[in-house]
């Protein structure tokens, strides 16, 4: 079973920029990133327990190809999993860990 997601607001942005940027670099690549997030995604919610805690209930997955890792949070009781970010990993982690809006 594979359980619903939200994007905090914040990761939608990094998400979108993501794509600009890449396609801006080389046409399709920006279409190649949303594939490998999605797919990714799909994975965190198919299976969240999976991929190992980060900080606190704060969880994380690497996105193969990308230097991105994914931050969630999973709520069993919800089933519901909350992506609080799509992490460039040369930046500074302090952002990566966003509460639910």
């Amino acid at each position: 079973m594979a359980f619903a997601y939200k994007l905090h607001t914040k990761a939608l942005l990094e998400y979108a920029d993501a794509y600009e940027w890449y396609e801006l670099e080389h046409k399709g690549l920006g279409e190649r990133f949303i594939d490998t997030i999605d797919k990714r995604v799909s994975q965190i919610c198919a299976n969240p327990e999976h991929y190992s805690f980060a900080h606190g209930i704060y969880r994380q997955a690497s996105v193969e190809g990308f230097p991105f890792t994914i931050v969630y949070k999973f709520f069993p009781k919800r089933t519901f999993v909350h992506i609080s970010s799509i992490h460039h990993n040369s930046r500074s982690p302090r952002g990566k860990f966003r509460k639910e809006e």
